[in-house]
């Protein structure tokens, strides 16, 4: 399209210069002949030649010539352009010169042309088609091997394979096939800890019930077996709605992202915990900053990492101790942090493992692996680590990246 625009405007442009010169020499002429005190009494048309130019053919002509204009017409085979200029009151001077040189010359460009586009726009559809080729053949290695990749059998893609403008397309399409190799390990590693954390119980369950069962015995140990029985089933069951939450986890990445007042949203946090700590002889106290920050995350994703990190602290705190929820703003960072009075922790053990129990409380050992989800889902990260300002306890951190967009006072 563009080829043909600049070739009407070159096609144009030629055209116009060569008539122009033709006229500017016309109107020129016709001025000399106006000033003539001798040309009326020519009665008849004659022509007269220039140094460099074809003959003109000059008459006068009846009829009153306003002003100059210039008239085209086509004879045969031959073209000629007519000035018409006005000499007297009731009489014009007539010049005609013959332009067919010039016409058969404007129509062989327009055909140059032509064939120029014709030719420079095969030659563009050729390169287009070679180069989409060439462009195809990377696009369909990748192709191939994103076809051949499964659950099973997950490969990094080679990038020496790639030309230099395809590497940064395979280099995400790697870190895309890490993440999910990291997430079908998760998943096996999740399959395989609940049907240990089921089976468990169940075969405890079962030698029980079989001791129980090889003699008679008095109705006292009976009950006492069904009350151990209810008991292992009520642990199953808190597992089993651990593994649903993990569900429901994955359900509320999808949910949509809401622009709040972050510290707004943690102060009403904070006072629906003082409740649930109070319950346990426990306070929750709080130091937010900065004072307002505005960010866009899934509200159900944050309230679940930090209700899970204020339930630990809760619950491996002594009584009268005072668990405190601050935030603060980091260098393009916003961190949350939960800070108990309890024991502290094993720094040297994984703690967002999947059924990892560490302390004497009961749990599924799921929360904090839950946590560690709900807060990659949110594009940030967690931590666990004991207090170093001389206090026994631990420091439970969410930290989460803010952009420019995001802004705090």
């Amino acid at each position: 399209m563009l080829i043909l625009i600049i070739s009407v405007l070159l096609y144009q442009y030629i055209k116009v210069t060569i008539y122009e010169g033709i006229s500017q020499s016309l109107a020129y002429e016709a001025k000399i002949l106006s000033t003539s005190a001798n040309l009326s009494k020519i009665k008849r048309p004659f022509e007269y030649f220039t140094l460099n130019d074809s003959p003109t053919r000059a008459k006068l002509v009846r009829g009153k010539v306003v002003s100059p204009y210039f008239v085209t017409e086509k004879v045969g085979q031959k073209t000629y352009l007519t000035l018409f200029y006005p000499y007297l009151e009731d009489t014009g001077i007539a010049m005609t010169k013959d332009t067919t040189h010039q016409s058969r010359l404007i129509d062989q460009i327009l055909i140059d042309i032509v064939m120029v586009n014709a030719t420079s726009i095969l030659l563009v559809i050729f390169y287009v088609l070679f180069l989409s080729r060439m462009l195809l053949v990377p696009i369909k290695i990748l192709s191939r091997k994103m076809t051949n990749l499964n659950e099973r059998f997950l490969q990094a893609v080679s990038l020496d394979e790639l030309p230099p403008e395809f590497k940064p397309l395979g280099k995400s399409l790697n870190r895309l096939i890490e993440r999910i190799q990291t997430f079908v390990l998760y998943q096996k590693e999740l399959f395989v800890g609940v049907a240990h954390e089921l089976k468990t119980p169940l075969a405890v369950m079962k030698t029980k019930n079989e001791v129980t069962l090889i003699k008679l015995r008095e109705s006292e140990k009976y009950i006492e077996a069904l009350k151990n029985n209810n008991e292992a089933i009520n642990q199953m069951n808190k597992m089993i709605g651990s593994i649903l939450e993990i569900g429901r986890q994955e359900s509320a990445q999808f949910e949509e992202a809401v622009r709040i007042d972050i510290i707004e949203f943690l102060k009403q946090s904070a006072n629906n915990f003082k409740i649930l700590a109070r319950g346990e002889s426990k306070d929750i106290a709080t130091d937010f900053a900065p004072h307002s920050l505005k960010m866009t995350l899934q509200t159900t994703l944050l309230t679940h990492v930090i209700q899970n990190f204020v339930q630990n602290a809760i619950k491996f705190s002594p009584p009268g101790s005072v668990i405190t929820l601050r935030s603060r703003l980091g260098q393009n960072e916003f961190i949350i942090e939960v800070v108990d009075e309890g024991c502290g922790i094993d720094e040297s053990k994984d703690l967002f493992a999947p059924f990892k129990r560490f302390g004497d409380k009961g749990g599924a050992g799921l929360g904090l692996f839950l946590a560690k989800g709900a807060a990659q889902a949110l594009g940030g990260s967690v931590s666990i680590k004991n207090r170093t300002d001389g206090h026994s306890g631990a420091i439970s951190t969410l930290t989460l990246a803010i952009n420019k967009n995001n802004k705090g006072k």
